[in-house]
């Protein structure tokens, strides 16, 4: 719908009606409502449907299922996610994590999140899904980051853009997989002090800095 089907000349007409990024805004907030409440089994369009206030055929027009539109609301939270320069490759880590840790405390992020995870298990179409919309698109918070550390002269410049982007990779893995670990598996508190200590070794590694 998005993508207008080819043909010669402009359109002579409405191909249909625009979507409204409010209608869009009050579904996805039904969605983590609803997944609070009733938990993933129980939840379904049509009671997506009436928590937003919208008829059930606007909400096919925009996701074909449960599955799209439970990631794309756990999607638009993580989307809020921001990384301020805050002087340091070692503040911009703790900032993100820190905020992260906070959506996390979030129950309607903790809820969602922990189960389209579980449903991606046995859903190859799903696990893809949460890739596109979720991981990739915040791996831009990595990217930002490195490349600010790399301006100021606290990491190197990579030349091969193959290596990068799988420096990239592991970043990300580690940081969100131990934070995700932290306070979803383990229940154990993401404070600040924690927060500095997982900095340090992700900065250093286990040697620790130099001269130390």
């Amino acid at each position: 719908m998005r993508n207008p089907s080819p043909g010669i000349g402009p359109p002579t007409g409405r191909t249909g009606r625009p979507r409204s990024a409010a209608a869009d805004a009050a579904i996805l907030a039904a969605t983590r409502d609803a997944l609070v409440e009733l938990g993933w089994s129980k939840l379904t369009m049509s009671d997506v449907s009436a928590r937003a206030g919208v008829a059930k055929t606007t909400l096919y027009r925009r996701w074909a299922g449960k599955n799209e539109l439970v990631v794309d609301a756990v999607a638009e939270l993580f989307d809020a996610l921001e990384l301020p320069d805050r002087g340091s490759l070692e503040s911009d880590i703790e900032y993100v994590v820190l905020q992260f840790a906070d959506l996390l405390r979030r129950p309607e992020a903790r809820t969602a999140l922990m189960a389209v995870v579980a449903e991606s298990t046995r859903d190859e179409a799903l696990r893809d899904r949460i890739r596109s919309a979720i991981v990739d698109r915040q791996k831009r918070l990595v990217v930002l980051g490195r490349e600010r550390a790399q301006a100021r002269g606290e990491l190197p410049y990579e030349e091969d853009e193959s290596l990068a982007g799988h420096t990239t990779d592991l970043i990300f893995d580690v940081i969100a997989g131990t934070v995700v670990h932290r306070a979803l598996v383990s229940s154990e508190p993401v404070d600040e002090l924690w927060v500095a200590t997982f900095t340090t070794l992700l900065i250093h590694g286990l040697k620790g800095p130099a001269g130390v």
